[in-house]
């Protein structure tokens, strides 16, 4: 897996010469620290960045706490239609994002949202593997340890606030870096929703060093070599968390 990412960050420092040099060098000579300069100059990297920042935070904390709440609603609570809504929730597990492309671009354009940061972020704040993941774990909780807390006065809203929340900070960081690196790497939808090249995240903005006649490979690679640098630092920052919870899932080795 590391193999790739060596030789993004080796192309990232090659000169045009270098990149279609027979046999292939991983080792350039000389390096072109000029690349990265350049492709933020070029790609309004800075502006960019921080229409991707805006949007990946946003949905990653409304995804938090709407899933959350509705795995909590799923897990603990009992209602009439309850196994046929996450039935439902599922089933969405198995359409393909593309497919929600257009219904969507539609209900954004009806509300007027077209070529916002809230268009692009609305329609992500919610996905049906977010909502099964934190139900099953909140399924973890012991019953017993809910009727205490309702013995002690806890009423729903306070026993997932005060009780499941405090506990539930391995699966919220896991969900939290599946959501941001998800969000922040997205191409597709961001670029059917913004027109206006001041509201671009950075996927789309690099999809413009591609031209019609020639592409500057190493200008992309410094730029993809930039954009991965905010996932890998938020990766090792909740690695910890991360581990915890695939060990409490079962899932480690």
């Amino acid at each position: 897996m590391i193999v790739p990412f060596l030789w993004m960050l080796s192309t990232s420092l090659k000169d045009q010469q270098q990149l279609f040099a027979w046999p292939p060098n991983w080792w350039p000579q000389p390096f072109v620290w000029s690349n990265y300069t350049e492709v933020m100059t070029k790609v309004k990297f800075g502006l960019y960045g921080l229409n991707t920042l805006t949007i990946t935070v946003a949905v990653t904390i409304g995804r938090l706490i709407l899933c959350s709440m509705a795995g909590y609603g799923f897990a603990r609570m009992k209602f009439p239609g309850k196994n046929f809504l996450f039935l439902l929730t599922l089933a969405t597990m198995m359409i393909s994002s593309q497919i929600t492309i257009i219904p969507n671009f539609i209900i954004m354009r009806y509300l007027g949202l077209v070529d916002t940061h809230l268009g692009v972020i609305l329609p992500q704040l919610a996905d049906g593997f977010s909502i099964f993941l934190m139900r099953q774990f909140f399924l973890t909780f012991p019953y017993e340890l809910e009727d205490a807390a309702k013995l002690d006065g806890c009423n729903p809203l306070m026993f997932y606030f005060r009780i499941l929340i405090p506990n539930s900070k391995a699966i919220l960081a896991t969900l939290a870096v599946m959501t941001f690196q998800g969000v922040w790497n997205d191409f597709l939808w961001p670029l059917v929703m913004l027109t206006s090249p001041e509201k671009r995240t950075l996927s789309v903005g690099l999809s413009y060093l591609v031209g019609q006649y020639t592409t500057r490979w190493d200008l992309q690679m410094a730029g993809s070599v930039l954009t991965v640098l905010p996932i890998l630092i938020l990766f090792f920052l909740l690695q910890k968390y991360f581990v915890q919870s695939i060990k409490m899932t079962g899932l480690k080795g």
